[in-house]
């Protein structure tokens, strides 16, 4: 199963990616200026699954990579893959597992283990 993560980035915007269940990210999502945004962009892109369009590109540098897209509107861009069956792949896994995905919080910067 995988899981959607929601992080801070350097600009103190957040993001959200979505891991495989074995930890690679397939897509990160746009920025967003408050963390709610993106939760409930998450909530939504699970309840409404079946409204996603996936957009698939070649870069001039021969990686493949797609565009999610949510209702028409530009929701997340894919990591680059080799090969566009790695690429399907990826997409394949979204379909089968976000919508049972859990969601994760390491937005802030607490120390989960000290010293």
């Amino acid at each position: 199963m995988g899981t959607f993560v929601i992080t801070k980035r350097f600009n103190d915007e957040y993001k959200f990616v979505f891991a495989s269940r074995k930890g690679k990210t397939i897509f990160t999502s746009l920025s967003y200026e408050l963390k709610f945004e993106g939760e409930e962009d998450i909530e939504k892109f699970k309840a409404n699954i079946d409204l996603a369009t996936f957009l698939k590109f070649k870069s001039t540098k021969g990686k493949f990579y797609f565009k999610l897209l949510l209702d028409g509107v530009h929701f997340a861009t894919s990591r680059k893959y080799n090969t566009e069956l790695r690429l399907q792949k990826g997409i394949d896994e979204i379909v089968k597992y976000a919508v049972q995905s859990d969601v994760l919080d390491f937005s802030t910067n607490d120390v989960i283990f000290s010293d």
